[in-house]
């Protein structure tokens, strides 16, 4: 009787065992919601901004909006670049011209008061938001070189896709250091030449 009771349980006991196993190897679905989170943020870092040194050629009041400027820039390509920025208020138009700065390249272009803008000139702002100054690159540097930051390996996006907030994700943690430094979290804007740096604002934010 005992014999036939316990050959009699053995599959069930299989089955239990086999199901053990299977919760055991398959991965819980909030493992893989953190997995494809850690993922994700792994993917949006700084090493998808295509950030170069470029120049200033030219700039002038936008013919329709007093607060802007209208930038032809040199990024390194065949051709110039239009670039809008609001920064008549802080800077002054001789200022901006024939000048070393950062750029970001790879944002969508945008229209601003009937003028496409194509890229984006970078620039610190103050605790107070009271100040702002153009992030500089060495003068050596050559005009397209693209900033790096060292630890952060990676190409580019073509465009970045206004969807996935790459540019506000990665914003937020672009600041300038005491050393008046610019820096994404704790690692500088670098070229072949040094680091990029501002002219007098500490612990500012930069976009």
């Amino acid at each position: 009787m005992c014999g036939v009771e316990m050959d009699s349980l053995r599959p069930i006991g299989f089955i239990v065992v086999g199901i053990l196993i299977e919760l055991v190897q398959r991965p819980s679905k909030s493992a893989a919601v953190v997995k494809l989170k850690a993922s994700a943020e792994a993917e949006i870092s700084i090493s998808r901004l295509d950030i170069r040194v470029a120049l200033i050629t030219r700039a002038q009041k936008h013919p329709d909006a007093d607060s802007l400027y209208v930038e032809e820039i040199d990024v390194g390509e065949s051709q110039l670049r239009t670039v809008v920025s609001g920064l008549v208020k802080y800077i002054p138009l001789e200022d901006m011209q024939n000048r070393k700065v950062c750029v970001l390249c790879n944002l969508k272009p945008a229209t601003m008061r009937g003028i496409k803008s194509q890229a984006m000139v970078l620039a610190a702002s103050s605790t107070d938001h009271t100040k702002v100054e153009l992030v500089e690159p060495p003068q050596s540097v050559p005009v397209g070189e693209r900033v790096t930051f060292p630890g952060f390996k990676g190409d580019p996006h073509d465009v970045l896709n206004p969807k996935k907030k790459v540019w506000e994700t990665v914003q937020v943690h672009l600041h300038t250091d005491k050393e008046l430094v610019a820096c994404y979290k704790d690692v500088p804007f670098t070229t072949s030449a040094g680091v990029c740096k501002l002219s007098s604002i500490s612990d500012g934010s930069i976009r």
